[in-house]
């Protein structure tokens, strides 16, 4: 209830706020206001003293965009208590990489915390490699936290010296991927599921229609798991002067490890007290011990240094633009929600960049399960066309399969990391019904129509057999079009393609050897590439897209310059497991696909 009045407020707050600004000031007072402000603070920053430590928040999440708000969920954002500290991919890299060459920072703490941050596993990869960047520079990374988690030691363990509280414990136990099924509670309401789909390990459907993984689904995904964690391993193993086989020894021997055990294991190399870390950091800041704290700037401030912020667009003096269109999340037919992959939306934003003789290339930013089967072919055209009159370079997140990879085939080169998921090729089509517990509660249908097929389209009653056969037909037909793309794009032979689609997910690293992928790389690395293809030498520059939305966040960025480190709290396990609920029926709301066909990954593919 708390939490309802305080969001109700935030999006009054908003509301009011929006109106009042307009009324008191006028549209055009009010951009003179903020046009003033931003001018006034544009110079004003966080400042880098001498001997300053880089401070890497592991609760901070490493997106690839800002979360883009609606005008009430930005002062939602401003007044919660339990929003996280987000830092986009590209600004983080950056920022590391200007760190690394920045005199007065002489070193990084990577610092645990309670709330680990949701950052994909493909984007853990880059920040990684940031990292280790800087350690070969010569410059210290120290990493303290009290109770190590697997994502977290991924990164922590590029450090100098890796430090545990006497109380905390590493987990190393692998990973895990669970699904959740919801035939049984569909079953239970009255809601009647038809299915239609090819590719036998195409899974998407499980879900709606069965208890229990099929053995296709559970084979690719313990072989996408497998390949996962022989990636994990290794680079943990590098690091810690490990074998592969010896880690794994200890994963299953072990799996949890308190801080002593750790530290005999030589997966850490300190057991001690937050104060004495900090102590340390005071030393080599040149502080004294009665000090407060050591000299520090954080990520998210440092990444607001004007010289640091420069960074990120290059030369930007240069009137050739490298434009990055960041495809990110379900892929849905017509505009779409900010948190979605309208095709109609970034179908006109691709179009925009082909038609601008200044945007010499385009990165296509790609991390979405798929989606809608027509709109991945509005986009893929888009992406097709601008191919054919200037280099585009798709670089693959955490995730781009399915749909996501039927907007990427068409690209010049095709760029994951090795644990990126992709593939997926494979279509289905799922049909709801609720006649059942309409019926229950008194309501009936009658219909008057002409021609067989009239009232395809009703949820009011299962689709007959002949309607089924139909269906089935398109969804054959539209995943004939699939592979033949894909084998066009490629230059692949369509045996080849239709032996390795069927709906299977692969690794980026296996993707690659498949021939789905040109090379193992990172976003900044695709961008690199994509000034190669055009030509470009030194003068570009990076123009990122889509633009924010949200008036509020552009207000209060003016005002502030500044980001806050918001505390947060750990949510309870039963808090989780209905956070990932209300992701799956999330996703329900974006099958909106006008003949139910889709091109998506299983629902929903996480990794534990």
């Amino acid at each position: 209830m708390k939490d309802f009045f305080k969001y109700t407020f935030a999006s009054l707050i908003g509301s009011i706020l929006g109106i009042t600004l307009i009324i008191g000031v006028g549209f055009g007072g009010l951009i003179f206001f903020v046009v003033s402000i931003a001018s006034q603070t544009k110079d004003v920053g966080p400042q880098v003293e001498d001997k300053s430590i880089l401070v890497f928040d592991l609760g901070t999440s490493i997106t690839d965009t800002r979360p883009i708000s609606s005008t009430g969920e930005a002062l939602q954002e401003v007044l919660s208590s339990d929003q996280p500290t987000t830092i986009t991919l590209r600004k983080a890299i950056n920022t590391l990489n200007a760190a690394a060459k920045d005199k007065k920072i002489i070193g990084i703490y990577i610092k645990g915390s309670n709330t680990p941050g949701v950052t994909g596993l493909a984007n853990l990869q880059e920040i990684r490699q940031a990292l280790q960047r800087f350690g070969e520079t010569g410059k210290t990374i120290i990493a303290y936290d009290m109770d190590w988690t697997e994502r977290e030691y991924y990164l922590g363990s590029v450090a100098d010296e890796i430090v545990i509280n006497p109380l905390g414990a590493l987990e190393l136990n692998g990973l895990s991927s669970q699904t959740l099924f919801l035939s049984g509670a569909l079953d239970k309401f009255g809601i009647g599921v038809q299915v239609t789909r090819v590719g036998k390990y195409k899974s998407a459907v499980e879900p709606f229609t069965q208890e229990k993984m099929s053995p296709e689904n559970r084979q690719q995904t313990l072989q996408l798991l497998q390949n996962i964690w022989d990636e994990y391993l290794q680079t943990i193993a590098k690091s810690r002067k490990y074998t592969k086989q010896q880690l794994q020894a200890i994963v299953d021997n072990k799996g949890m490890l308190m801080a002593n055990d750790a530290l005999n294991s030589k997966l850490v190399d300190k057991v001690v007290y937050y104060d004495e870390v900090l102590t340390k950091l005071k030393e080599l800041t040149g502080k004294k011990e009665e000090d407060k704290t050591f000299t520090q700037i954080s990520l998210n401030n440092y990444s607001k240094v004007a010289k640091v912020a420069q960074t990120l667009s290059k030369n930007v003096k240069s009137n050739n633009k490298i434009g990055v269109v960041y495809a990110q999340g379900e892929i849905v037919n017509g505009t779409g929600t900010p948190r979605e992959i309208g095709g109609d939306r970034l179908a006109k934003e691709l179009r925009r960049l082909r038609l601008d003789d200044k945007v010499k290339a385009v990165v296509l930013r790609v991390n979405s399960p798929g989606g809608s089967a027509s709109a991945s072919e509005v986009i893929g055209r888009e992406v097709k066309l601008i191919s054919e009159e200037k280099p585009l370079i798709v670089s693959m997140g955490n995730i781009a399969a399915s749909g996501g990879y039927w907007i990427s085939m068409n690209a010049d080169r095709i760029l994951a990391q090795a644990n990126t998921i992709t593939g997926s090729i494979g279509v289905f089509g799922v049909l709801f019904n609720i006649q059942e517990i309409a019926n229950k509660n008194g309501i009936t249908w009658d219909v008057v129509k002409i021609g067989k097929f009239a009232d395809l389209d009703t949820t009011s009653r299962p689709k007959t057999e002949d309607e089924l056969v139909l269906i089935q037909k398109m969804v054959d037909s539209i995943y004939e079009r699939f592979i033949t793309n894909v084998a066009t794009a490629r230059n692949l032979a369509p045996e080849k393609v239709e032996e390795i689609a069927q709906g299977r997910v692969w690794s980026g690293a296996n993707a690659q050897k498949l021939g789905l992928v040109d090379e193992i790389g990172g976003i900044e690395t695709a961008i690199k590439v994509a000034a190669e293809e055009a030509e470009l030498g030194d003068s570009w520059k990076v123009e990122e897209y889509p633009k924010s939305r949200s008036l509020e966040q552009r207000i209060f960025r003016s005002l502030s310059g500044v980001e806050v480190d918001i505390p947060t709290t750990p949510l309870d396990p039963l808090t989780t497991e209905f956070k990932n609920l209300q992701e799956e029926l999330a996703s329900l709301r974006g099958m909106n696909d006008p003949y139910g066909i889709y091109t998506r990954l299983p629902f929903n593919l996480r990794i534990d």
